[in-house]
This record gives structure tokens, C-alpha cells and sequence, in this order.
């Protein structure tokens, strides 16, 4: 078993939050499970087995920069100094550029790039202080392949690559360390909400899975 860490994980009520909350958790590590859905978050604490002590639900909004100070105070106050935050939280909404709407340009800019800017840098200020720790930021494949149809996604995917790669060297030499990763479409909600959407062809253009 890995040495005991703590983990802030956003987007933890659903799909690879969720999944990775609940395996850090049975690795033996302490989590700060953030997100606003609530109910998911209790499924989450209930689905969790051997989590008493070592999870903690929190609701947490990612484009608040307050909700983010309240969210690493909180972990702090039940496990001690955070070792790890991940950035997992995500909005994704299909459309072609010419028919998206405001909310959508809102959403995908406030939840994908400023969530993600808030959340490292209130870590980042905490963890240079004490000269360690470790910010992961969830991009994704769009963010290195524009994907037509999911333009807003693509964009703010973009941007959170950016961002990740300039923030890493700037950290350089702080004993702060940023990983950026850069998964391919997982079976979650929000791949399945992509179903019914003609602009989310490309995403189902692949070979189908043996």
C-alpha cells in the first residue's frame, strides 16, 4: 500500500471523480470528495466501503474562488495538510458554433478553465508555502485535437493545457509539482448525454471496443 495521502478530488459525485475518490479510498488514503451535486455525493459515501475516517463529502462550486479557499480549509480541519488536489470537475455541453447559446459559453468557460484556475492556484499558494505537494488537471484529448461539434469543450480543454503546462513551469523548483492528463472519451455521464446530440458524431467515430 502507497504511504497515506490527502486528496482533494472535484468532481467526485459522478464518473472519474468518482472512481478514482473510491480507489484512493480502498489504497488507503484520506479524500475531500468536492462537488454540487449532493446526492452524489451521499451515493458516493455509501458506496464507499471502510470510508469512515478517511472520506469526506464536501459541496464545493469550482468557479468560486471562495468555495475553493472553504473546500482546502475543510480537508485541512479533518486530515492535516493536503497532499494532492485533482481537478476532474467538467462541463460539456455538444453544439456547432453557430447555434451554441450564452449559458453554454458561461458553463464551459467557468466550470472546464476557471474552475481549474482556481483550484491550482489555491493550492498552489498553500503548497509553495510549504514547499511540496501535487496539482493534477484534467484535460483531455480535445485538448490536443479540436473536436467540431464540442467547440466550447475543445476551447476550454485548450486552455486548461495551456494553463497546466505554463503553471508546472512556474512551479519548477518549488517542490510543487503539475500533471496534466489528457484522457480519451470513459464511459461516464458525459459521454452518455452525448448520445442523442448529431453534433457529438466525431466522439463515436472510433473503432468500437472488442
Amino acid at each position: 500500500m502507497d504511504a497515506a495521502r490527502v486528496f482533494v478530488v472535484t468532481g467526485a459525485a459522478s464518473g472519474i471523480g468518482k472512481h478514482l475518490a473510491r480507489r484512493l479510498v480502498a489504497r488507503g488514503h484520506k479524500v475531500l470528495a468536492g462537488d454540487l451535486n449532493e446526492a452524489g455525493l451521499a451515493a458516493l459515501v455509501a458506496e464507499t466501503p471502510g470510508h469512515e475516517g478517511r472520506l469526506v463529502a464536501q459541496g464545493l462550486d469550482v468557479t468560486r474562488a471562495e468555495a475553493w479557499e472553504k473546500a482546502l480549509d475543510a480537508a485541512e480541519r479533518a486530515f492535516g495538510t493536503v497532499d494532492v488536489v485533482m481537478n476532474i470537475a467538467g462541463y460539456l455541453k455538444p453544439g456547432f458554433v453557430h447555434e451554441i447559446d450564452e449559458r453554454s459559453v458561461d458553463l464551459h468557460i467557468d466550470v472546464n478553465v476557471k474552475g481549474v484556475i482556481w483550484g491550482t492556484r489555491a493550492a498552489a499558494r498553500r503548497m509553495v508555502a510549504r514547499g511540496a505537494g501535487h496539482i493534477v488537471n484534467f484535460g483531455s484529448l480535445a485538448s490536443m485535437a479540436a473536436v467540431p461539434g464540442l467547440c466550447l469543450y475543445s476551447a476550454s480543454k485548450f486552455a486548461v493545457r495551456g494553463f497546466s503546462l505554463a503553471a508546472a513551469a512556474e512551479l519548477k523548483g518549488t517542490g510543487v509539482a503539475v500533471t496534466l492528463v489528457m484522457p480519451d472519451a470513459v464511459q461516464t455521464p458525459m459521454l452518455d448525454l452525448q448520445v442523442n446530440y448529431r453534433e457529438a458524431a466525431m466522439t463515436f467515430s472510433g473503432e468500437r471496443r472488442r
